[in-house]
């Protein structure tokens, strides 16, 4: 890579790779939920996770980039530890908990993707992306505020 134009591509790429993924473990992560609020959380979750994913198709499709052809190794990691997690939970209110604390490790994961695939699109002068990339990024804060607020008000302290 030798240009920002370059490396934003490969963020992209990463992205697309990311959610591509994401959608494939959520359906695995809904199965083990056991709290009716948190199944809702992550039902919508993979809604707006194939939502995202489209976004970045039509993103490529407009800046002629093949979404393909990048393996996100950080998402690779963050869901094969969540699926070693439901492997190893034998309590419904601690599988739960350590759902939503995978959940939140991806949500961080993709804010930070977001938002420099954000500020490289403002810097390339590509304010149209950056604005469907900042509309993907505040879905990916809401959702991090979602399990948050079902961690706190309840399921946390039933894990206990």
């Amino acid at each position: 890579m030798k240009t920002l134009q370059e490396l934003f591509e490969h963020q992209l790429k990463d992205l697309y790779n990311a959610e591509s993924q994401l959608v494939e473990a959520l359906p695995k992560v809904i199965e083990h939920t056991n709290d009716s609020s948190l199944k809702a959380a992550f039902e919508e979750h993979l809604q707006e996770t194939k939502e995202h994913k489209k976004r970045i198709e039509a993103i490529c499709d407009n800046l002629d980039i093949a979404p393909n052809g990048e393996t996100c190794k950080a998402m690779k990691g963050l869901i094969s530890e969540a699926e070693s997690f439901m492997e190893e939970a034998e309590d419904e209110d601690l599988m739960d908990v350590g759902l939503i604390a995978g959940g939140q490790r991806i949500e961080h994961y993709e804010i930070s993707g977001y938002g420099t695939a954000v500020r490289f699109a403002k810097e390339l002068g590509l304010h149209d992306t950056a604005a469907i990339l900042q509309k993907t990024l505040d879905e990916e804060y809401k959702a991090d505020q979602k399990l948050n607020k079902i961690a706190e008000s309840r399921l946390n302290q039933k894990a206990v």
